[in-house]
């Protein structure tokens, strides 16, 4: 395969991963843009390691190490409370965080991660260790789902408890979204895309986000089509079939952005 075709079949995945780093659509793409930058000014994909992938990511860790590319992100109303939690990403140490995401999110072997990150094996087992800690820290909160099967309604609502959160309420349609979170604002909401009555969970969010402001995660079968770069689109994202540590690692990311992003704004003066 070329490095053309690498590029064009995982480049959807690796703005997943930006945008969850980042925790910014904005921020994310620029870094995947800046990546396929450099493969145009002739940064070679050497291959290494099990996976595939692993040439592609670290052309984009070495840039995501290096180079400010939010700076790039077009403003937003947002803008102040994306900046906020940009500069509080020391809260939880960068590394550990990197690893976390590359093992839960992207499903890299932990030889892989050894090699993207230039660590050997046991260390990464430790900022995996470390990463868990970190992030189990952070605040709990209520959860509203809003998924349409009753089995993975259910398989949701048992992660989300085991994180130590609580769930407010499990919706099947956006009129049952809306209603939900009329009776009871939650600090985060899980929501998949398509709904048991046609109905969008886009258009739920978009309406539940005209009423207050809440950090989403998408749950999606068809994440490629969400991750064009074309357009706005969401920042955290869970494909189906979904893993464990994939949903737990994605509902902390959100969290992790929004809770710094708070902190932040309510310490300027």
């Amino acid at each position: 395969m070329t490095d053309s075709q690498t590029i064009a079949r995982h480049l959807p995945y690796l703005r997943r991963f930006a945008r969850a780093l980042t925790g910014n659509q904005a921020s994310g793409d620029a870094y995947a843009m800046a990546t396929l930058e450099a493969m145009a000014e002739g940064a070679e994909l050497k291959q290494q390691g099990s996976d595939p992938r692993v040439p592609l990511y670290a052309v984009f860790l070495g840039i995501w190490g290096s180079v400010p590319i939010n700076g790039r992100a077009e403003p937003s109303a947002q803008a102040a409370i994306v900046g906020a939690a940009d500069r509080s990403l020391e809260a939880i140490t960068p590394l550990p965080r990197v690893a976390f995401l590359l093992r839960t999110v992207e499903g890299f072997s932990t030889e892989d991660i050894a090699l993207l990150l230039d660590r050997d094996e046991a260390e990464v087992t430790d900022l995996l260790d470390q990463a868990g800690r970190e992030i189990a820290a952070f605040i709990c909160t209520d959860v509203l789902i809003i998924e349409d099967e009753p089995i993975i309604a259910m398989d949701l609502e048992a992660l989300v408890l085991d994180l130590g959160h609580s769930v407010s309420g499990i919706a099947r349609t956006r009129t049952e979204a809306v209603a939900a979170i009329a009776k009871h604002r939650p600090g985060l909401v899980l929501a998949d895309i398509q709904l048991a009555d046609g109905s969008s969970g886009l258009d739920a969010v978009n309406e539940i986000l005209a009423r207050c402001e809440v950090p989403v995660v998408f749950i999606t079968a068809y994440p490629e089509r969400l991750l064009t770069g074309e357009r706005p689109e969401p920042t955290f994202l869970i494909t189906k079939p979904f893993r464990t540590d994939t949903v737990k690692a994605i509902i902390s990311q959100a969290l992790f952005f929004d809770r710094r992003a708070t902190l932040a704004a309510a310490s300027t003066p």
